[in-house]
């Protein structure tokens, strides 16, 4: 593909006064570099005054992204990009004004690329095929003709068995009856007859499960010879789609500074999913990069923020920045950025370090923690320090596993430990049959007054979304209807003002950042928690820590099954 050259964008003010980064962005957390910020702005300002744009980002949200380049006569400027094929709009009609111009996706199909149109084809016939057979009457038909003999047959067969239960109470009678009015002749004849009217019975039951099966058996037969034929073409549709898909990322060549190119199948073939997800090699991140390299550009930094409406599953603050996605961009960006300067990791860094894990209660059966915020539960991917862990050091004669639930890092507050396998079985038994009460603080964010003013209105109420993990951007959160798994949230105001609402949260259910997706969500509060920093729009970075607090905790002791009550206020 041909890159433009008008994709540099210099700076329409000074920055001389500005440092340059001396290292590159880590990409997946960071704080946005101040260039970037301005960068950014001016992008943002431009996105406010497109109109067509505008309009579209009204209905759905992008991920837009900027990067921060040095061209080769040594100027300072940026690139931009959102992440995704295209607006409904070109390319070339999503230019922005002052000659700002999105840089190419990485990898664009044309009317030459007859390996895919060819592939296009069968597979929409195949659609097509697969919309004929399946709007056949005959699948609804038969379908609805299972059903009915189902239920005709459980309907006979109860109708037999109780006649069986009738017939076989009759002879019952009469075997008493003729021990004492007929000779032994007479009994011996009355007791075989007897006995073949319970084989026939018996028969006759037999009979009527194989007339049902053969019913059953012949429209079955008549379905699967449908149904068979419809697995048959979507078998030969997948099979199809996926060498196509695989033909499609192999276009996706991807350059390092080092000028080595490789393809998203080579890069994702050592994952734990080989096969890339849908979309991959199209966001903002890998199209900045490109651009760069293919253009002997030095990339300096890079930031990526959201814009418009959020999707209906996730949570996406409006011009908030967020670090690239792992499940899509890890293995892309490992590659991109091999051999360059990176800014540290921040998720390598121990938040524990240098705080200490208050025991509130204690005993031989269990402790009770005070855990403070930016402080694991238990070990983590790179850090081992953790509430686990100081406890197990604590305590090494326990016999239990001492978990028996997790609060989130960034939460604070009120945590039970199991010190005996006792305890541990009687205290997750607790949890699983909801018994354990639980009350959370938190602070909302006041930057949407509207919202305030709902949420202080109706005062308290009960928030129900279902949550699964983003597979793609781990660890967040996503609301799913379809598979994700029921969660549950009381909340209820105790104190607002212009400034600031403090809530109660009782949660039913304990998924994964529960109470941060429930508040920040649209059908949730529709307001983040203060310092959410995944869920909310912290960018300023105004709260220090996110003001989410598990304040009290009920349970029984698992021994003398005393209820226990443990109480620390919040420390915001």
């Amino acid at each position: 593909m041909i890159y433009p050259k008008t994709c540099f964008n210099a700076f329409s003010q000074n920055i001389k006064d500005y440092t340059l980064p001396e290292r590159f962005t880590f990409p997946f957390c960071y704080d946005p570099h101040p260039l970037c910020l301005l960068a950014a702005t001016e992008l943002q300002n431009q996105l406010e005054n497109h109109q067509q744009l505008s309009k579209e980002l009204e209905q759905q949200g992008k991920m837009f992204g900027v990067l921060l380049v040095k061209n080769q006569q040594g100027d300072i400027g940026y690139l931009i990009a959102f992440s995704g094929k295209h607006f409904d709009l070109s390319i070339q009609q999503a230019s922005l004004k002052n000659n700002m111009t999105f840089v190419p996706p990485v990898f664009e199909l044309n009317d030459q690329a007859e390996w895919y149109h060819d592939d296009s084809i069968i597979i929409n016939r195949l659609n097509h095929e697969l919309e004929q057979l399946l709007v056949n009457p005959k699948l609804e038909e038969y379908q609805s003709q299972l059903t009915s003999l189902a239920i005709q047959q459980e309907e006979q067969l109860a109708q037999q068995h109780e006649k069986m239960a009738f017939n076989r109470k009759t002879r019952k009678a009469k075997r008493s009856q003729v021990r004492d009015d007929f000779t032994e002749e007479q009994l011996a004849q009355q007791l075989k007859e007897l006995a073949k009217q319970s084989v026939y019975d018996k028969n006759e039951l037999k009979a009527l499960k194989q007339h049902w099966l053969d019913l059953i058996t012949a429209t079955q037969e008549k379905l699967t010879a449908l149904t068979d034929e419809v697995d048959a073409v979507k078998n030969k549709r997948k099979r199809l789609s996926t060498r196509l898909q695989k033909k499609l990322f192999k276009q996706y060549s991807l350059l390092n500074s080092a000028g080595v190119e490789r393809d998203l199948l080579e890069l994702f073939q050592d994952t734990r999913h080989p096969m890339p997800p849908a979309g991959t090699g199209d966001c903002a991140a890998p199209k900045l990069l490109q651009y760069a390299f293919m253009n002997n550009m030095t990339p300096l930094a890079m930031a990526e923020f959201w814009w418009g409406r959020a999707p209906k599953s996730e949570i996406r603050q409006h011009k908030k920045f967020y670090g690239a996605c792992s499940g899509k961009c890890q293995p892309i960006l490992a590659h991109m950025l091999e051999g360059m300067t990176l800014d540290d990791n921040p998720l390598l860094v121990n938040p524990a370090e240098g705080k200490a894990l208050d025991i509130i209660y204690q005993d031989n059966d269990i402790v009770v923690v005070n855990k403070p915020h930016e402080f694991l539960s238990v070990p983590g991917k790179n850090i081992e320090d953790s509430v686990y862990l100081r406890i197990k050091e604590q305590f090494p004669e326990a016999t239990g596993t001492l978990i028996v639930h997790r609060l989130d890092m960034s939460t604070s507050g009120v945590m039970v430990l199991a010190l005996t396998k006792r305890a541990q079985k009687n205290i997750q038994q607790q949890f699983i049959n909801r018994t354990i009460k639980k009350r959370y603080v938190a602070l909302l964010e006041n930057k949407v007054a509207a919202n305030i003013d709902k949420i202080v209105e109706q005062s308290e109420g009960e928030i129900n979304l279902p949550l699964r993990g983003d597979l793609d951007d781990r660890p967040r959160q996503l609301v799913c209807f379809e598979a994700g798994k029921a969660s549950k949230t009381h909340w209820q105001v105790i104190e607002h003002t212009d400034k600031k609402i403090k809530l109660y949260l009782y949660p039913e259910s304990g998924r994964t950042h529960q109470l941060r997706v429930h508040c920040a969500h649209p059908q949730g509060l529709n307001t983040p928690i203060l310092g959410d920093d995944l869920y909310g729009n912290n960018n300023d970075n105004i709260a220090q820590r996110l003001h989410l607090h598990a304040q009290r905790l009920t349970l029984r002791h698992p021994v003398s099954q005393e209820e226990m009550t443990f109480n620390v206020d919040e420390p915001f």
